[in-house]
């Protein structure tokens, strides 16, 4: 597996929609937050200190012997062009802070499908993670887990027996995990109810994120739902935490998409048949506006208002309709204008082709 399948391919593994719940759970991940002793952090990483520290994570690879974790590929940033690194953001593999530079010391480790990824000096030295479909944290904290662990027999992790894992942000230091799920939640946002369930979250030790984490804008009804504080939990903690309130969201979702459907059948089927016809015939496309549209036209799909489009189409234009990849398809960059053009074209062409 090269890095150009990756970026070619439209499908990565949290798209596919066979995981639980995946009518709400869009994806669960689970990110462990680690560092070398005595590397510095990454931020205070000269030349000849990055130089160590990317190559001692290459060599552990390179000796690693489960053949899952030998088929990843690691691609230092200074080899990837800035919209190839914008895509794989897009991706959900790397963060935006990570991307944002080409430093030799930086790189992405990941599988063929994209359900395991480890991002190499962004905060910390290694973040592991795995993201797949629906909500399978447990199962997805058991894959991070294994490359964790095979990843420790060649590398000296910075550890400290009362502290636990020392990590770069004060607050990720102990168990060094962060797990989240990404919610589709639109019956909550139309009921008015989000800010209050999300008050009551914050108090419980969770926080609420944008579609690419800390520091992104919420749009299209998509909620990145993660745990606050890992210090004095176990893992088994978290991963249980955050899957009781999920599952309680899931259900208040269903109940008020059934509510909503009860009581305001007629706007509700207005609302989605507006956002599809505009979907399917717009010329020009704003991406949020696209993201709002194309929540609707979840929402219908996942209701059985819409009966013939697969919700895996709507999980690829999520990713295909962002700026990177437009700009990757076109083969050129587009300003603005020429991005929202494209965006609608894209939809219609994948809106209006046969779904199995």
């Amino acid at each position: 597996m090269s890095i150009d399948d990756l970026l070619n391919r439209s499908f990565i593994k949290w798209m596919d929609t066979s995981g639980p719940d995946t009518d709400i759970v869009l994806s669960s991940r689970v990110r462990l937050a680690r560092n070398l002793s005595p590397i510095p952090f990454p931020h205070l990483l000269d030349e000849a200190r990055g130089a160590q520290c990317m190559q001692l994570i290459q060599d552990a690879f390179a000796k690693a012997e489960e053949p899952e974790i030998k088929a990843m590929q690691i691609a230092p940033f200074d080899q990837l062009s800035s919209l190839d690194r914008e895509i794989l953001v897009e991706k959900h593999l790397t963060s935006p802070n990570h991307a944002a530079s080409a430093s030799p010391f930086r790189g992405l480790a990941v599988n063929k499908e994209g359900s395991l990824a480890v991002m190499i000096n962004e905060e910390d030295h290694l973040r592991i993670q795995c993201l797949l479909p629906g909500l399978q944290l447990e199962q997805s904290y058991n894959l991070a887990g294994q490359v964790d662990d095979s990843l420790e027999k060649y590398l000296d992790y910075a550890f400290d027996e009362r502290r636990g894992y020392l990590t770069s942000c004060p607050t990720n230091v102990g168990t060094g995990m962060r797990a989240s799920v990404m919610l589709h939640l639109p019956a909550m946002v139309m009921a008015g109810q989000i800010s209050l369930i999300f008050q009551n979250i914050s108090q419980l030790g969770m926080t609420v994120r944008g579609l690419y984490g800390e520091g992104t804008e919420i749009i299209g009804n998509l909620y990145q739902l993660s745990n606050q504080v890992t210090m004095g939990l176990t893992e088994d903690d978290i991963i249980n935490n955050l899957s009781i309130i999920t599952k309680q969201m899931i259900e208040q979702e269903r109940l008020l998409r059934q509510k909503l459907y009860k009581e305001m059948q007629y706007q509700l089927e207005d609302k989605i048949g507006r956002s599809y016809g505009i979907l399917k015939h717009a010329c020009v496309l704003s991406s949020n506006e696209a993201l709002t549209l194309l929540s609707d036209v979840r929402l219908g799909v996942d209701m059985g208002i819409i009966k013939n489009i697969q919700p895996l189409t709507l999980n690829e234009l999520e990713v295909a309709i962002r700026p990177a990849h437009l700009q990757y398809q076109a083969g050129q960059e587009m300003d603005a204008l020429h991005r929202d053009v494209k965006r609608a074209q894209i939809i219609k062409e994948k809106l209006n082709q046969k779904q199995a």
